[in-house]
């Protein structure tokens, strides 16, 4: 059984997350946590839960995953359990009120990512998960990196064996 942890990162909060994940699936068969360009069709074979993450970046995930989920659909994820997750600002907590509106008119990476994998044949196995930044730069919220390591172990008890 194959986990595999597909991110891309811009400032490394997101990497910081998926490396996490990564950690908590640990002891739960072979992990592989990689970007999108090393995630190559090969890396689809055998899996049995598909994890993908991105910075929010405009409403919407980075170019490269955007490109591998492109790629993914050419093979489809029939029976290939997935989530997904970002990293972003909290629409509540950002000072702007034109900020709040849009971001909240315009969404997240994670709802996106997870719609895609549901739409090429995954199983989504946990609603889209946000991890939260302090500034579009970053760093991390303190106890973000807790709680992907817990997501993703909620994630591994429903989805892995043992």
């Amino acid at each position: 059984m194959k986990t595999l942890v597909v991110y891309d990162s811009v400032f490394g909060n997101t990497e910081r997350i998926a490396r996490a994940m990564g950690g908590a699936f640990g002891g739960r068969g072979e992990v592989a946590v990689v970007r999108p360009d090393d995630a190559a069709g090969e890396r689809l074979a055998d899996l049995r839960l598909l994890v993908v993450g991105s910075p929010t970046r405009g409403f919407r995930p980075t170019e490269a995953v955007a490109g591998f989920l492109q790629r993914a659909s050419a093979s489809g994820l029939g029976g290939i359990k997935v989530a997904a997750f970002d990293t972003r600002l909290s629409a509540e907590e950002t000072k702007s009120p034109i900020v709040r509106f849009v971001v909240k008119r315009g969404g997240y990476a994670a709802k996106r990512i997870a719609d895609e994998l549901a739409r090429i044949g995954g199983e989504l196995v946990a609603p889209p998960e946000g991890f939260y930044v302090l500034d579009s730069q970053g760093p991390l919220r303190d106890g973000e990196l807790e709680r992907a390591a817990g997501w993703a172990k909620r994630i591994a008890a429903a989805s892995l064996p043992g």
